[in-house]
């Protein structure tokens, strides 16, 4: 389950799931100062602005050297290697600049009231910290403990205090004492990536849900821009946008929940037809689900969340809807790549 911690919180916060602010793409952002699982392969064709897919049906998850990762792309002009690891938590490899997403890595997912709630990964349970290639970027999206996860993080800054981390300005006071590089991105606000191999990637933060009273910032959403400035991957974690925000928007890649989960009188994480919309709104070619509600959970708030929709039912509404679209289900732990030449 991918819990909103509001819920744990002694003032028991309304989450608001959408958020309608206006925000300026002027503003400035304020900064402060391995190994590989063989992936699948998608191939994005541009033709006359269409997109063609072609997939290399092989999957193993035999490691294999970051070498053979980096020679596997390099003949292509814009890279997403998509490794989802549960939960929130991803890495992405995207024309070679690694970034890693909401990561829970070290111990489980309790807020710190484990007999409330605590979950663990089902599959990627052995991944660790040491097993991380060089990471060029972290990226939080909310300052919650499923995003802002401090059991990883902690040890993590130990390990990397250098690295360059891109945030939500609410989670400053956790993030500015852990790391010497980072940069807290309002919605519209914009910001790059530079990698050691030279590459660089852009970063545009927009809206996501805004948990706690109306004008309290929203936490964030981002899209990715690869460096030909071609493709563009778009992410937020709950399926929760300001349609306003993204109306001028395109993103081919869509991450997102399709699977919702509910609370009694109340959406925790949204999908379904919401995830359509998205989809459409953004004139995405691909959707990336993800299943963050399907951890090994235990204590007194996994007994009353429920799941609403399949996989399923996703993929029927969208067949619909958007009948070019395709959906793209990763396999934990197993980079799925798309190309774009």
């Amino acid at each position: 389950m991918d819990l909103q911690a509001n819920f744990l919180l002694p003032s028991f916060k309304l989450i608001r799931n959408r958020t309608n602010i206006p925000f300026s793409s002027s503003l400035n952002p304020t900064s402060y100062s391995r190994s590989y699982l063989s992936p699948n392969i998608l191939t994005l064709s541009r033709k006359n602005t269409q997109n063609s897919l072609h997939f290399t049906s092989t999957v193993t998850s035999a490691l294999v050297s970051e070498d053979n990762a980096v020679q596997s792309s390099s003949s292509t002009k814009d890279s997403f290697k998509l490794t989802y690891l549960e939960g929130n938590s991803w890495l992405w490899d995207v024309d070679g600049l690694k970034i890693l997403v909401d990561p829970i890595l070290v111990g489980n997912l309790d807020f710190g009231i484990p007999w409330l709630y605590d979950a663990a990964k089902k599959f990627v349970k052995n991944f660790q910290l040491s097993d991380l290639p060089e990471i060029d970027c972290l990226l939080i999206t909310q300052s919650l403990d499923d995003h802002c996860h401090m059991k990883t993080l902690k040890p993590f800054s130990e390990m990397f205090p250098d690295t360059r981390v891109i945030a939500t300005p609410n989670a400053e006071s956790l993030l500015s004492p852990l790391f010497k590089n980072v940069t807290y991105l309002e919605p519209g606000q914009s910001s790059e990536i530079e990698g050691k191999n030279g590459s660089k990637v852009g970063v545009k933060a927009t809206a996501g849900p805004v948990l706690g009273p109306p004008w309290q910032r929203p936490e964030n959403g981002y899209l990715i821009t690869a460096q030909q400035g071609e493709s563009t991957l778009y992410y937020e974690p709950h399926c929760v946008y300001n349609k306003d925000f993204l109306q001028k928007e395109h993103s081919d890649i869509v991450i997102t929940p399709v699977i919702k989960q509910l609370l009694p009188f109340l959406t925790l994480v949204s999908g379904q037809e919401d995830a359509i919309q998205l989809s459409k709104l953004l004139q995405a070619k691909y959707i990336v689900p993800m299943r963050n509600g399907e951890l090994e959970s235990k204590g007194l708030l996994s007994s009353i969340i429920r799941a609403e929709g399949t996989m399923g039912s996703f993929k029927e509404l969208l067949s619909k809807e958007i009948p070019d679209a395709q959906v793209l289900e990763p396999t934990p732990g197993v980079p799925l790549e798309i190309l774009a030449p």
